[in-house]
């Protein structure tokens, strides 16, 4: 792998899904959960028809999700990430909901699924901004009135099943993936549509990488499988990139900025 990765790219992109979160403690959305929530199955309270039928439920078990995130710490794949935006000009294109991304040091992380960190009204669409989740896991929450329409109720800024993913965010992770020389695809299984659909936007030149424990249903262009884990993988690639990047900025050049 090395002899692929061994030339300056200008346009690096990661795509990242739960398994990069997962070296933090946090469960895949497939692995479902534990203690009060092991009995739900995760596909079922993630759905418009769940938030209509039982808001307390479905709140409940989202704030449960937004603490454990909130407790948990990006890992050495999350700051290599970070080290590759700020050396190489990498951008990130997530299907995770979590912030871990940004905390590491990313900025402009498109989050394809939203973000557990968006809560919106679910009536007229304003922001919201939530208090601490409570300490311990609760069955049933009822969730905040909003502030600015009076009615309707907040609820998870994460784009549900049944829900279309934000135009806006489709379109410019479709820009960054078909203008990127090197495409980092980190720790999706690659079943989960349409945003798994975008890493075959790649260019045909462009050197595609899979690091992924357990092998994916990625882009079949894919140059190079790693099976490792976001923790052990990436570091060891930013290590390589950075030293060509530092390579190429002794000579003069510079990776070119993200459009």
């Amino acid at each position: 792998m090395t002899q692929l990765l061994n030339r300056r790219f200008a346009h690096i992109v990661v795509f990242s899904g739960a398994g990069m979160s997962a070296d933090s403690g946090i469960p895949t959305f497939r692995s479902g959960s534990n203690g009060l929530w092991g009995e739900f199955d995760p596909q079922q309270l993630a759905t418009p028809g769940a938030w209509a039928r039982d808001k307390e439920t479905v709140w409940g078990w989202y704030e449960w999700r937004r603490g454990h995130v909130m407790a948990a710490q990006p890992n050495p794949g999350h700051v290599a990430v970070a080290r590759l935006q700020r050396e190489c000009g990498a951008q990130v294109v997530t299907q995770n909901v979590d912030d871990l991304h940004e905390r590491a040091g990313v900025e402009g992380a498109l989050h394809l699924h939203g973000s557990l960190f968006a809560a919106r009204c679910d009536r007229c669409g304003a922001r919201a901004d939530l208090d601490d989740p409570p300490p311990e896991a609760q069955r049933r929450l009822t969730p905040p009135t909003c502030a600015a329409c009076g009615k309707g109720s907040i609820r998870p800024g994460v784009v549900w099943f049944g829900e279309p993913l934000d135009d806006e965010v489709v379109n410019a992770a479709t820009r960054r993936i078909a203008r990127c020389d090197l495409l980092l695809i980190v720790g999706t299984s690659g079943v989960v549509y349409p945003a798994a659909g975008m890493v075959g936007l790649a260019p045909k030149d462009a050197v595609i990488v899979e690091i992924n424990p357990q092998s994916g249903e990625v882009a079949a262009q894919v140059d190079h499988r790693w099976q490792t884990t976001a923790a052990l993988g990436l570091p060891i690639l930013a290590d390589w990139l950075a030293d060509a990047a530092s390579g190429d900025r002794r000579a003069g050049l510079r990776p070119s900025a993200d459009a």
